[in-house]
């Protein structure tokens, strides 16, 4: 008896695997979020499949929305309200659920027969299995964990892609709506001096030429506000989108400024950038992962290729003697085997052992990708936060400066209103470019921590191949 069920140990746990293959009941979000916890803001959440929850959810939401909404707070919000990341959170649960259909095997088939003759009256009966199917499914369990890990991955991307998303349009809205402010201070400037010019040459104090000049720098100006204008809408529209907002919802508040730029010592270093992104950037992971999958299938191409329907069978018969009742029962099995007479399997094997090459050049590349992207991005962040720092601490105090003297000339009269107004703008200008300068640091820094910890900065998808379905699997003939 112990020699019997040592022999039947391995279809014993192959009937345990087939009966835990489960669906995650929360569609695999928590696998996801142990990715990207720790790049995302602090209590942030991935939408739930919890109808019951969706109160609390949209109560916290109102609650976040009634004051001014930072860029952690867009971000938490657009995780919760965004549809296009609960769709692509979605089909992370229809890949587990086809991972749990391709290690449930597949039912047996029951095949039943009454053939009757003069004589004798037949009754057949027949139970057949895929012998394949269960012998494998130890390595098809292993194959299908590994896909799922990579589905995993790449919906990990997603979730950080949206986010990075969700900052950048927080960081171009509220800089639209200083560019905006900044525009209408110039405007009143320029209108300010238009006014002037039109009183002064009414008293024929101001020549037409002079008062030309000055209704062009308000139309100028009233043309930028115009634009400005729009651009801020615009920009508000686009985070309103990603934050899953409309209606009474997307008439929510921003900060009055962008958040401060950070001292050199709090910078992010670029000694081990590409160190940093071969290690923890998901997209590479995921690759290789595939790879890792591909190279261990490799070996079964073959072997499914020639013996991928190897089938069993058991036969009960019964024949029934009409005339003295007489019944003749015959038992057996049958064991069904493909004859390799013209596909060898070398066909399966060149192909198994070119995904292999193919899967190993994608890793490359994306490792290649991926050191070249941490050196630029980081090149960019450190550029971008020495342009800025110089907006803030030498140009723009300098134009700061160059108004005050402006106005202590004025009161001394040594300059004429013209020339004050001029300097009004010229320092107006000098404040929305430093705001601008400002807003690209931070968007340099959304592109790092992407190019570093996540994907391709600005990817609009992720670049990995499907994992594949259970049809493509090994040994799933019957």
């Amino acid at each position: 008896m112990m020699r019997r069920a040592l022999r039947l140990s391995p279809v014993l746990a192959a009937v345990v695997l087939a009966g835990c293959a489960s669906v995650a009941t929360d569609g695999l979000r928590s696998a996801v979020d142990r990715h990207t916890a720790s790049r995302l803001p602090a209590d942030s959440q991935l939408p739930s499949t919890d109808s019951r929850a969706q109160p609390t959810t949209e109560a916290q939401i109102a609650q976040w929305l009634s004051q001014p909404v930072d860029a952690d707070t867009a971000v938490r919000i657009a995780l919760l309200r965004s549809p296009s990341l609960q769709a692509q959170l979605t089909q992370l649960a229809r890949q587990d659920a086809q991972r749990a259909q391709a290690l449930t095997l597949f039912n047996p088939t029951l095949t039943l027969g009454r053939f009757v003759n003069g004589h004798e009256r037949e009754i057949e009966r027949q139970l057949s299995l895929n012998l394949v199917q269960l012998i494998t499914l130890p390595w098809r369990s292993r194959w299908q964990g590994w896909q799922l890990e990579q589905a995993t991955l790449t919906a990990a991307q997603q979730v950080l892609l949206h986010a990075a998303d969700t900052r950048r349009a927080w960081l171009r809205a509220v800089a639209a709506q200083q560019s905006l402010q900044a525009a209408e201070r110039m405007h009143e400037a320029a209108a300010a001096g238009g006014e002037l010019a039109r009183r002064m040459a009414l008293v024929g104090n101001f020549s037409k030429l002079e008062q030309a000049q000055e209704l062009r720098v308000q139309h100028e100006a009233a043309a930028q506000l115009a634009r400005a204008r729009l651009n801020a809408a615009l920009e508000r529209e686009q985070l309103a989108r990603l934050m899953g907002l409309w209606g009474p919802q997307a008439d929510f508040a921003l900060p009055d400024s962008l958040p401060p730029l950070p001292k050199a010592e709090a910078l992010h270093t670029g000694a081990d950038a590409e160190a940093t992104a071969l290690r923890e950037r998901l997209d590479v992971r995921a690759l290789r992962r595939e790879l890792d999958t591909t190279a261990d299938r490799h070996g079964f191409a073959r072997v499914g290729a020639l013996f991928g329907d190897i089938g069993a069978s058991y036969s009960r018969n019964t024949t029934t003697d009409r005339a003295t009742r007489h019944d003749e029962v015959t038992r057996g099995w049958e064991l069904e085997l493909p004859l390799p007479l013209f596909d060898w399997g070398g066909v399966a094997a060149a192909g198994a052992r070119a995904q292999l090459q193919h899967r190993s050049a994608q890793l490359r590349n994306a490792a290649l990708q991926a050191r070249s992207e941490a050196r630029t991005s980081w090149l960019r962040y450190r550029t971008a936060w020495d342009l800025a720092q110089q907006q803030r601490s030498e140009v723009l105090p300098l134009a700061q400066q160059m108004q005050e003297e402006a106005v202590y000339r004025y009161n001394g009269m040594f300059i004429s209103t013209w020339q004050l107004l001029a300097q009004a703008r010229t320092t107006t200008q000098a404040v929305a470019t430093a705001t601008e300068a400002q807003r690209d640091f931070w968007l340099a820094d959304v592109d790092l921590q992407l190019a570093l910890y996540s994907t391709s900065p600005g990817a609009g998808a992720v670049s990995l191949s499907t994992p594949a379905t259970p049809s493509e699997s090994p040994a799933q003939g019957h």
